[in-house]
């Protein structure tokens, strides 16, 4: 998944949590039509509810999540963090690094089957040292961030609002606690802890409509600042010896041009990119690109993926959640489709429901 609600935003570690997360959700064999068990937010730890710090300066949403993206985007840094949800728990270790323009890093999987993925700008690698294989792509960013902040119809702020609400410790790290609120019922809330000093995102509640967390990803350890070798993280990234690499083909397309359209817009969620990616079939199946459309609303993604209908491969029509991540599949005549999003399941049924068939526009 690419993640990208608030992780393309405040911090690629949160990026990293978020792969950390499905892959551990996945391991755990959590299937379609279940709902995975939310736990009831507890009081905030800080200022006393209700009780606001007349010190700190009063910011607007896009200030918190700028202040927290230039952070994420300038600090080097090496920590631990946990990801989980309901009963499942994962961790990883990660190394990052910034020069300039750049931005470098490394994830190693603490949990379940061992996993090193090295990011240096889209470029991204993952090793798997038990099967020896490894599959290197470009994982396109939105661009949604600062640059829409600084364009004239940001609207970010139409959809959430944002207020200090208390203040905190984590990994060792004062912290200040901010609760996004969503205006409507069609995105989830945040609560997100960012170091006092310099903004960096150390902790992040995924909330549902309810204020229940559906997810937490946090540092338990982390050291600001850190020596990270760039030249030696990029030696480590160019070793492939021994291993099988996949190149898997990404082509940048249009949904008009593959022949789909969505009725209805849903409203704050933009379309930011699509793709056709070479699908692995069956033998003796039809062989067929399949497309990859991603809308965002600024925080929340949501990616609508079209491949043709195959008997052999796809099941009942169904719902399936993955922490913080919800997938809908729907059968469109002779298409599969499957919105995954980390977004309330109406908002995903608003983008199944909407989408249709149409006769292909050439780009």
């Amino acid at each position: 998944m690419q993640l990208m609600k608030i992780t393309a935003l405040t911090g690629s570690w949160l990026r990293c949590a978020r792969d950390v997360a499905l892959a551990m959700m996945a391991a755990a064999g959590v299937s379609c039509a279940v709902i995975a068990q939310t736990v009831l937010l507890p009081p905030a730890p800080g200022l006393a509810a209700g009780s606001v710090d007349t010190a700190q300066p009063d910011r607007g949403i896009n200030e918190w999540l700028l202040r927290m993206h230039e952070a994420s985007r300038r600090r080097a840094y090496i920590g631990t963090f946990v990801v989980s949800s309901g009963s499942s728990m994962a961790s990883a270790k990660i190394w990052h690094i910034c020069d300039g323009q750049n931005q470098m890093e490394r994830v190693e999987s603490l949990s379940g089957p061992p996993r090193s993925t090295f990011r240096r700008d889209d470029q991204v690698i993952t090793f798997l040292p038990e099967s020896k294989h490894a599959v290197a792509e470009r994982r396109e960013s939105l661009g949604l961030f600062p640059n829409l902040l600084q364009s004239a119809d940001s609207s970010i702020a139409q959809f959430y609002s944002a207020r200090l609400a208390g203040h905190d410790r984590v990994a060792g790290f004062d912290a200040d606690m901010v609760l996004l609120q969503p205006k409507d019922k069609l995105r989830y809330g945040y609560r997100v802890w960012s170091e006092k000093k310099t903004g960096l995102v150390v902790k992040l509640q995924t909330l549902d409509i309810d204020g229940r967390v559906l997810e937490q990803s946090a540092f338990s350890e982390l050291q600001l600042d850190a020596p990270v070798n760039m030249n030696k993280l990029n030696q480590m990234m160019s070793n492939t010896e021994g291993y099988k690499v996949d190149r898997p083909e990404m082509i940048k397309t249009t949904a008009a041009a593959e022949g789909w359209v969505l009725k209805t817009p849903v409203a704050g969620f933009k379309p930011m990119s699509c793709f056709k990616r070479p699908a692995a079939a069956p033998e003796g199946s039809a062989v067929d690109n399949t497309m990859q459309w991603i809308f965002s609303d600024g925080l929340a993604s949501v990616s609508l993926y079209v491949e043709l209908f195959d008997r052999r491969q796809h099941g009942q029509e169904g719902l399936m959640a993955l922490g913080a991540t919800r997938t809908i599949t729907r059968r469109i005549g002779d298409w599969w489709l499957t919105v995954v999003g980390e977004a309330p399941i109406q908002t995903l049924s608003a983008f199944a429901q909407g989408l249709e068939r149409k006769k292909a526009t050439p780009n």
